[in-house]
């Protein structure tokens, strides 16, 4: 599979997101070879509520329960024989983490992970079990992603980003080859967002293939690194609030590709209040019967915020995982209006 480009300079955003989009369907081949597509299903119930065809993509079916399987995956595969044998670091709050341990076990890759310490047990328990090694550290994600860079210039190891790695993100890219592949109609796709390797990755796709597809992203108003950094022009500090949708949450390091990327791609962004994200998480629970995390009523939440000029039209929604705790998930539905 060939590598996305690097991007500098002398390359325009446009150029890069190019080149993205050629590599996710190299992304989704090699997919192919470990795990099927990711369903998508018609959701009778929701299309009535919001008059819209609403179509889920069921990323939290995949392997590690995530939707991060793919540029996890799509990373490792690609490495040198030698990246391979001397292994890999990262940074993650959890899927990212996960499905990099996972793949890395199969692929016989040591993963050491980098995390906040305040991060999910049951996510950090998830990864151990699957062979990483973990690195706890006090303070935001963003704390453990610089550490984790850190220590893989210092020890020559492969460092891979969740989201500022063109690799990673055409693997996360490699979802919107097969949704255009499985939908014969699409005017709109919904992603939830954080550091952006989901949104310019499926973006890049879109403008390649099906530019007149809108592409919405949807943030938790209390988590809005990258949309306020997209608004700079560059990675800026953004004081986070605790969200339901941890795995959109963290701030975004200095330098990420994905903002300029993001910004080229102009999408219609939307925030999302605690409340709507609950909400969202009840309704996919309530009417397709899944437990997901809130990054997935986080994506639902953000068709209900631009449903009133989606009259008529298909509109997929991403339901990017299913990785959290039946207490966390019981508390978020019980509070939802």
């Amino acid at each position: 599979m060939a590598p996305a480009r690097a991007s500098g300079p002398e390359r325009s955003a446009a150029q890069t997101l190019a080149d993205v989009a050629i590599a996710a369907r190299d992304a989704e081949r090699n997919l192919r070879t470990r795990t099927p597509a990711s369903p998508l299903t018609h959701s009778t119930v929701l299309s009535r509520r919001y008059g819209c065809e609403v179509l889920l993509k069921c990323e939290h079916l995949l392997p590690t329960g995530s939707f991060k399987f793919r540029g996890g995956y799509t990373k490792l595969s690609g490495l040198s024989p030698e990246d391979r044998r001397r292994g890999v670091v990262a940074a993650s709050t959890g899927n990212h983490g996960l499905a990099l341990a996972t793949a890395g076990r199969e692929l016989g890759v040591p993963v050491t992970v980098h995390a906040p310490a305040s991060a999910s047990r049951a996510k950090l328990d998830a990864m151990a079990a699957q062979g990483a090694t973990l690195v706890l550290h006090a303070g935001d994600p963003l704390t453990a992603e610089l550490a984790a860079r850190a220590a893989a210039v210092r020890d020559g190891l492969c460092y891979v980003s969740p989201y500022n790695d063109l690799d990673v993100i055409a693997g996360q890219g490699s979802l919107a080859v097969e949704l255009l592949d499985q939908a014969e109609r699409l005017d709109a796709v919904v992603v939830s967002v954080g550091g952006g390797g989901l949104l310019t990755g499926v973006g890049a796709v879109l403008a390649a293939q099906r530019p007149a597809v809108e592409l919405i992203g949807a943030w938790p108003a209390n988590a809005v690194s990258l949309l306020r950094s997209m608004e700079a022009g560059h990675a800026v500090a953004v004081d986070e609030g605790p969200t339901l949708s941890d795995a959109t949450a963290g701030g975004v390091e200095p330098g990420a590709v994905t903002v300029g990327l993001a910004a080229a791609l102009s999408p219609t962004c939307v925030e999302v209040a605690e409340a709507r994200i609950a909400a969202g998480m009840r309704l996919l629970a309530e009417h397709e019967h899944w437990i997901v995390e809130g990054a997935a009523g986080l994506a639902l939440a953000g068709l209900e915020a631009c449903a009133g000029r989606l009259t008529g039209q298909t509109v997929a929604v991403v339901v990017c995982g299913r990785n959290i705790t039946l207490d966390r998930f019981l508390g978020a539905i019980a509070a939802a209006d």
